[in-house]
């Protein structure tokens, strides 16, 4: 570069670092290397020309093996542009019009169409998968499916980026994904992050159980505490008695916590060593009352004592505050039994009838807890349903959390539970039973939700104070619904009695719905019906019927 007036290019070379530091603070505060701004760039250019003039050729690198075949077929081009305006604004809000100007957030609906995706074995548009590992790195909700959409190409390009090896921690996830190799899997084992170990573990258990718990108790003995407790939660899936030797050495680790989820694990396994100890204990805690006269009433006498059998089962000593420490051994000892135990000890009696008898001395609160904990340890459908009664009965006598125990029933059995209890008792405690059911929601569910956003919003109240049913209906309910819904949005007279501006905002409200549920209408619209790898879940039609397959509409 020449050199202009004032400048000194031809002057003794500064280094690399003064020009850096000179540029920073500026002719003000310092006098720039040559006497000017203009010669401190000429002296920079110079530098540079004859860095790069000194670098020697690099050998050449060996060329990376190509990403193996991914056999799922291409997405419709109408899926691909869905999907890179949905990247575009995920987290952001997109832009809806109606009888009012809505902002829906779509990228919510980014979890339902990577599913979609899944099902109907599509394979990741090639220049949408940095984006997608970008997103699926910002909200690690997406990871589970975004892993398995992108295939063995998104690994292969997520090898090649710092900021996206997250997606190697994983075993394979789906299609084309070629499984590591026994060297490969010990060697990740005993030198990766806990992070990948964990990962490794839980995919390994997912896909040979027997492997996954030799893999854990290869290292057992050295692991901490808390990673032993990690590791010991991927036992749960696939838990079998073929992990009873394994969880009974556990039941004297030093760790309490430890301990505990040992005990926990075992006791979900009815036929284990300690779930008949525990029935043992449980049968001197609970009886029928005979000496009365009242065979029909339940008598409880829970534990004196917390012996050190029972510590080492499980049972914590140590109640917690406000709680006293015999209801609290006797919970534990209850809800550790074998289920199938009771009807055989009580009169042969059904679940129903158990539940349905007297409790003498105020400690049926207890017991109905300690069973419906035993419920959903065990997956015991007919206890659960027992437990759970009427769906049109008082909210507070369900013992324990009803979402727990509806998700141990079938999906139908659970949809009709909670459109009755919707009917019966409206929105205000319906949002976590509604979270439990299969998506999307049956009709008759959905109806009785829209229903009962109708009667909220005829009762003159705000509409956010429903927001999370709200939430939950664009996400849940039928698509296909949609223009059965649309009159909803209409914007009515303002009842004198209501609050003010509760119609528009209530219109507002439905109008977003309607137009959410036309999207992933058309999101189904533009996936075809086609399906190339698998078939869809059970809980969730392959295409929305009825959907309205127009680019666009209801936009």
């Amino acid at each position: 570069p020449g050199a202009g007036p004032g400048t000194t290019a031809e002057a003794e070379p500064a280094s690399w670092e003064e020009l850096v530091t000179a540029a920073l603070l500026g002719a003000e505060r310092r006098r720039p290397p040559g006497g000017s701004p203009r010669a401190l760039l000429d002296r920079a250019a110079v530098a540079t020309v004859r860095a790069r003039a000194g670098l020697r050729p690099a050998a050449a690198r060996t060329r990376p093996e190509p990403a193996a075949p991914d056999p799922r077929g291409p997405l419709p081009a109408a899926a691909v542009a869905r999907l890179e305006h949905l990247l575009s604004r995920s987290g952001r809000h997109g832009q809806a019009t109606g009888p009012t100007s809505l902002r829906l957030d779509l990228g919510e609906l980014l979890p339902e169409w990577l599913t979609l995706a899944r099902e109907r074995g599509y394979r990741a548009p090639p220049a949408l998968i940095p984006a997608l590992l970008d997103a699926a790195r910002a909200r690690t909700d997406l990871r589970t499916e975004v892993l398995a959409f992108i295939g063995p190409r998104g690994r292969w390009l997520a090898e090649r980026r710092s900021e996206w090896r997250f997606a190697l921690r994983t075993a394979a996830h789906g299609p084309g994904d070629t499984p590591q190799s026994a060297a490969d899997v010990r060697r990740t084992w005993e030198e990766g992050l806990f992070a990948e170990r964990v990962a490794l573990l839980t995919a390994v258990r997912g896909q040979d159980p027997a492997a996954g718990r030799e893999l854990l108790a290869s290292t057992w003995s050295t692991e901490r505490a808390e990673d032993r407790l990690m590791f010991l939660d991927s036992l749960r899936a696939g838990l079998s008695v073929a992990d009873e030797p394994f969880l009974e050495a556990a039941l004297g680790d030093r760790s309490r916590n430890v301990r505990s989820t040992a005990a926990e694990l075992l006791s979900a396994l009815p036929d284990s060593r300690l779930a008949r100890r525990m029935s043992l204990r449980a049968r001197g805690c609970v009886s029928l009352d005979r000496a009365s006269g009242q065979a029909g009433r339940l008598v409880v006498e829970p534990p004196y004592e917390c012996d050190n059998g029972m510590r080492r089962d499980g049972v914590s000593p140590e109640p917690p505050a406000g709680r006293g420490a015999r209801s609290w051994w006797l919970v534990q000892v209850v809800e550790s039994a074998p289920l199938a135990d009771w009807a055989a000890r009580l009169g042969s009696r059904s679940p129903a009838e158990l539940v349905a008898l007297p409790v003498a001395d105020d400690w049926r609160a207890d017991l109905h807890a300690s069973w419906a904990w035993a419920a959903v340890r065990q997956r015991n459908a007919e206890w659960a349903a027992a437990l759970l009664g009427s769906p049109a009965g008082p909210v507070d006598e369900t013992p324990g959390d009803p979402a727990r125990l509806l998700a141990v029933l079938p999906a139908d059995a659970r949809a009709e539970w909670v459109a009755g209890f919707v009917g019966a008792h409206g929105l205000s405690d319906a949002f976590r039973v509604l979270g439990s059911c299969a998506v999307p929601w049956t009709t008759g569910l959905g109806q009785v939700v829209v229903d009962a956003l109708e009667i909220a919003r005829e009762a003159g109240s705000y509409p956010w104070s429903f927001s999370g049913v709200l939430g939950l209906a664009e996400r849940c309910l039928d698509p296909a619904q949609a223009d059965r819904l649309a009159p909803l949005a209409a914007r009515p007279d303002e009842p004198e009695d209501a609050a003010p501006g509760a119609a528009g905002y209530w219109s507002d409200a439905f109008d977003r719905l309607v137009c959410t549920l036309r999207i992933r209408a058309e999101m189904r619209a533009e996936m075809g019906a086609e399906m190339h790898a698998g078939p869809p879940r059970a809980e969730r039609p392959a295409d929305a019927q009825g959907a309205d397959p127009t680019p666009g509409a209801g936009r």
